[in-house]
């Protein structure tokens, strides 16, 4: 039988001690809300399924996320480190202040569509695409609580709610004069590598973080082929190459400036603590494709351009997924994009 006091602030402290359950006590405003959780946690430990909810209770989603960044985030790969800070930046912005057994399904579908109804940095609307992030991050946030923290929680309220859809895949191609305006521009910079990059990412497909971090001993010239280890998707893969990828490879090998001490392939300047981290070409990129003229270009449309090349050259999409890492078929077609031109003398064939 629970204990019930009257405490002397007026408020009333509810007491459980019950043979093989740890002291569990509360407090409330009266006496009749002590009365009832007595009861309900009594029945709970008689039938087995108590749960401990105190530290749920307490640890608000700020605190939950401080947490998570850094236990957890700091097993994960650098550029997916950046981005989970900046969403646990938004969700602590809207619903920082709740404790996570507080935060309720229609609380977090609010969340979701008010952040599909924002407006961005750039003055364009939130994609789903983002949302849906945030709240996966939001969703493993509460299974890691459950599972690894011993946090008390029920359940998961992220898995109870609808997601947004990731979107259509961007269909921004690279015409052959675009590709002539915007090499013709990245060559007039004092430093090769930026043209070097973006040349590869073209050619192999390759995503920008594969490619900066690449060391000389895994890219072989001879062979035709670099060794991917650290990719996004955690699987290593060879990736042959075209002509031109070779020989912008054996330029980038042979880079005169490249320091001795330094295997990076695409190396920048030294950082505080005396190491070179890969070349920093965000900057120049951006001021580059504006003074050719393609504002709207991404870096990342490099490979969506390099992937559907491959394909309309006649590699099938196994062949195609081998070189550009894709995990399944579904992905690979969003990244794929053929000019219905194209399709049209293919059909004049038939």
């Amino acid at each position: 039988m629970a204990t019930i006091v009257k405490t002397p602030s007026g408020s009333w402290k509810a007491v459980i001690r019950k043979t093989g359950w740890p002291t569990t006590a509360k407090t409330f405003r009266t006496k009749r809300d002590a009365q009832d959780w007595s009861r309900r946690t009594e029945d709970e430990m008689v039938r087995g399924v108590y749960i401990q909810r105190s530290a749920s209770e307490r640890m608000t989603l700020e605190a939950a996320l401080k947490r998570y960044l850094a236990d957890i985030t700091p097993n994960k790969k650098l550029s997916t480190r950046k981005s989970e800070r900046g969403k646990a930046t938004k969700l602590v912005e809207h619903l920082g202040k709740y404790s996570l057994v507080a935060l309720t399904p229609d609380l977090i579908a609010n969340y979701r569509d008010t952040r599909l109804n924002s407006i961005g940095r750039r003055g364009s609307p939130i994609s789903s695409n983002t949302v849906r992030l945030e709240l996966a991050l939001l969703g493993h946030l509460y299974t890691v609580a459950i599972q690894e923290w011993g946090l008390g929680l029920t359940y998961n309220p992220v898995q109870n709610i609808r997601k947004p859809s990731p979107g259509e895949g961007r269909d921004r191609r690279l015409s052959a004069d675009e590709e002539k305006r915007l090499f013709t521009v990245l060559r007039q910079h004092s430093n090769p590598m930026l043209t070097w990059i973006a040349r590869i990412a073209l050619e192999t497909g390759m995503r920008s973080s594969e490619i900066l971090t690449l060391t000389r001993s895994q890219v072989d010239v001879k062979r035709r082929v670099v060794r991917l280890t650290d990719t996004k998707n955690n699987e290593a893969r060879l990736v042959p190459l075209t002509i031109a990828a070779t020989d912008t490879f054996k330029q980038a090998l042979n880079n005169p400036v490249r320091p001795l001490d330094c295997d990076l392939i695409f190396f920048g300047e030294p950082g505080r603590d005396g190491q070179r981290g890969p070349y920093a070409y965000t900057k120049l990129w951006n001021q580059a494709k504006k003074k050719a003229g393609l504002n709207d270009f991404r870096f990342h449309d490099l490979r969506h351009e390099a992937v559907s090349r491959l394909v309309e050259a006649g590699l099938s999409d196994q062949e195609v997924a081998a070189i550009s890492g894709h995990k399944s078929m579904q992905m690979l077609r969003r990244y794929t994009h053929l000019r219905a031109e194209d399709l049209v003398i293919k059909l004049d064939r038939i």
